[in-house]
């Protein structure tokens, strides 16, 4: 048996944990040569529903069509997968292997000999939106450092270095550093998500199971296997299968700001004449036009893109509904349409250039500066506000 397995006996299964590298070439040999060896009664891969269809369906992105990722409120997702995969491909170039090929090899052995598959992971949507909720600023702050940083790193690792992260000692220093960096993180993609795999492993079809997972994965699905087979956990999934509802204290602060902005400005006509008035609304469209204008055209907007942000910045900034990168994303990608041609090199162009080259990626490059701006400006212009009032 190979270091990265695990067999189980639990309450009469036999259960197999396979932990792979993602771009891992011997990866892929384990996994066929694994379930052809045990012809387990079901196969557990780590992926969901969606992402096996993504992995299956090479052509995903040629069907993309932003304008409606932008209405569902999926531009960040969008953007968070797109960087991720595009780190894992440029992690196996050296060794010719694509992010997901060892899960794809164990769905196609399994359904070369007739055995059945389980999507055991979470979806990533749901996994994303609560790594994102479950943060303060400061911690989403350096969530999108982290993935930047992945984007426009040119770090390439070597065959040796890929299969030395299936080391138990590199792997829990690994562990140990996102913990220590991003706490809430590591909570929501790794320990959710052991319980979640170890659940989904557990429920799969007959009592002879093999698991596909990343080794990162593979004590903390062991500990939570154990523990369900012992009724120390009921392993309830409902509560970290639901993305973050929005809580009443987001609700009453998303209204408080405008509240507080129009409150002043009305102060501002009541205690100062139209005089201070005026001066107080110049001050909120000037700050909040310009600062997202500015990080628009910084994003390689079209004219009518940053016309569009220099306008709307201030009516949304008070509008808890809908916001100035929504309307800018919408008009980019309105007046600059993304061809085939950007569909189909979407992942390899996440790079510093490639979001200008690539008309869908400087939509979102538009989508995250204009929204940006338009936050800082709210800050700097209601200080600035406050100051003008002060002053009367």
């Amino acid at each position: 048996m190979s270091q990265t397995q695990r067999v189980l006996s639990l309450n009469g299964k036999t259960i197999t944990l396979i932990g792979t590298a993602h771009v891992s070439a011997e990866s892929i040999t384990e996994v066929e040569n694994t379930i052809r060896e045990l012809k387990p009664d079901s196969v557990a891969i780590e992926l969901d529903d969606k992402r096996a269809d993504s992995i299956k369906n090479k052509d995903k992105y040629s069907q993309l069509d932003i304008i409606q990722v932008l209405k569902k409120h999926q531009g960040f997702l969008l953007l968070a997968n797109l960087v991720l995969a595009s780190f894992q491909r440029r992690m196996g170039q050296n060794v010719g292997v694509k992010p997901g090929d060892e899960m794809l090899a164990g769905i196609k052995v399994a359904e070369e000999l007739g055995i059945p598959t389980v999507m055991a992971d979470r979806p990533i949507q749901v996994t994303l939106r609560r790594a994102w909720a479950k943060n303060n600023l400061w911690g989403k702050s350096k969530l999108i450092a982290a993935l930047l940083s992945s984007a426009f790193s040119k770090e390439e690792m070597s065959a040796q270095e890929i299969e030395d992260i299936k080391d138990k000692n590199e792997m829990d220093s690994m562990m140990k550093e996102l913990a220590d960096y991003m706490p809430v993180v590591k909570e929501v993609l790794i320990d959710e998500r052991n319980l979640y795999l170890a659940k989904k492993i557990w429920d799969a079809p007959g009592n002879n199971i093999v698991a596909v997972l990343g080794a990162g994965h593979l004590d903390g699905v062991v500990e939570n296997l154990e523990a369900i087979a012992a009724g120390k956990t009921e392993a309830n999934l409902e509560e970290i299968s639901q993305e973050p509802k929005k809580g009443i204290g987001g609700k009453i602060v998303s209204w408080i700001i405008p509240a507080i902005i129009v409150g002043l400005i009305v102060a501002g006509f009541i205690y100062g004449g139209s005089q201070l008035g005026t001066k107080m609304i110049k001050s909120w469209v000037l700050w909040n036009g310009t600062c997202a204008a500015v990080l628009t055209l910084l994003a390689a907007g079209h004219p009518l893109t940053v016309l569009a942000a220099f306008v709307s910045a201030p009516i949304t900034s008070l509008c808890p509904f809908i916001g100035c990168g929504f309307v800018t994303a919408i008009i980019q990608a309105l007046v600059c349409k993304p061809k085939v041609c950007d569909m189909e090199t979407l992942q390899d162009d996440v790079s510093v250039k490639g979001f200008y080259k690539n008309r869908i990626l400087r939509v979102l490059l538009v989508f995250i500066l204009s929204s940006l701006g338009s936050s800082i400006a709210t800050f700097v212009s209601g200080a600035d506000i406050i100051g003008k009032l002060a002053s009367n």
